[in-house]
């Protein structure tokens, strides 16, 4: 019976923890992790002045300070229906600014994001629907990614806006976070997982290490030019490793900076289907 109310009331008299009211049985919320008891206006105030998308239960004392947090549902259930949407964004906005591969839509005053994964080009925003390219960090519909970069070249001559991301795109080329294909000469970006991609206009595989070529001149499997990772001097080509190891794990759902991975998950997980009923949206490509 408990475990179906959102909140549970305090069963016998006690105060507030924090504006030490006297409150009846009933008057207070019981915290579920802790039991914590606190009246409802203080626990609003917490929420809605909480900064981090878990809001941690706010007893302390001179030897103790709680380290649980409320639940979603007792969020849900203690503030409006407006304040509960605007903590939901926060947590989102949090999550994403904190997420290593997130990629906010490139439509001005979308809300869409997704977090991605290195073998992903294109992200279809589910809110604008718009094709962003990963590659580019651009939308251009209707033009690849040399077409578009050439474009952007040509008009940069009299847009500042094209120049600027004409610039932007030489400055990751030189500091080394983004390099021109071998065969093609377009701008590509490794975003994480292992050393090898794959050009999205030519289609020649690339060995981010060495700045060129994955395999020779015969293509995939010719180890006799290329970069020739892996390559131990057995002369059958079942026994070698042709592909560099990954320094990442390729199958992460979310890849978070240390101790954030946890909530960050969890807020993708728990409040998906609500983010997107509230015009947000979150797209975990690969996505278990």
């Amino acid at each position: 019976m408990m475990d179906s109310q959102d909140l549970l009331p305090n069963p016998e008299p006690v105060d507030c923890r924090i504006c030490y009211v006297d409150l009846q049985p009933g008057e207070g919320v019981l915290l579920r992790e802790c039991l914590h008891c606190f009246c409802r206006e203080c626990l609003r105030s917490v929420i809605m002045l909480s900064e981090e998308p878990e809001v941690s239960c706010p007893y302390r004392d001179d030897t103790y300070s709680c380290t649980c947090s409320l639940q979603e549902r007792e969020i849900k259930a203690l503030v409006p229906a407006e304040e509960y949407e605007r903590w939901l964004q926060r947590g989102l906005s949090v999550a994403e600014s904190r997420c290593e591969g997130s990629y906010h839509c490139a439509t001005p005053d979308c809300l869409g994001w997704c977090v991605y994964e290195d073998t992903v080009n294109v992200f279809h925003c589910p809110v604008c629907r718009k094709h962003n390219c990963l590659i580019c960090k651009s939308i251009h519909e209707g033009m690849n990614c040399k077409q578009y970069q050439d474009d952007l070249a040509a008009r940069a001559i009299n847009d500042s806006a094209a120049r600027r991301t004409t610039q932007l795109l030489k400055t990751l080329v030189q500091s080394g976070e983004a390099m021109h294909c071998p065969q093609c000469g377009i701008i590509v970006q490794k975003r994480d997982g292992c050393d090898w991609l794959r050009c999205t206009v030519c289609h020649t595989e690339i060995c981010w290490v060495t700045r060129g070529p994955r395999w020779g001149p015969r293509g995939p499997g010719d180890t006799s030019g290329g970069c020739r990772c892996n390559v131990n001097g057995s002369s059958t080509l079942t026994k070698l490793r042709l592909l560099p190891p990954c320094r990442n794990d390729a199958g992460r759902e979310v890849n978070a900076r240390g101790s954030d991975s946890n909530w960050i998950i969890k807020i993708i997980k728990n409040y998906r289907l609500v983010v997107q009923q509230s015009g947000v949206a979150l797209l975990s490509l690969h996505y278990g």
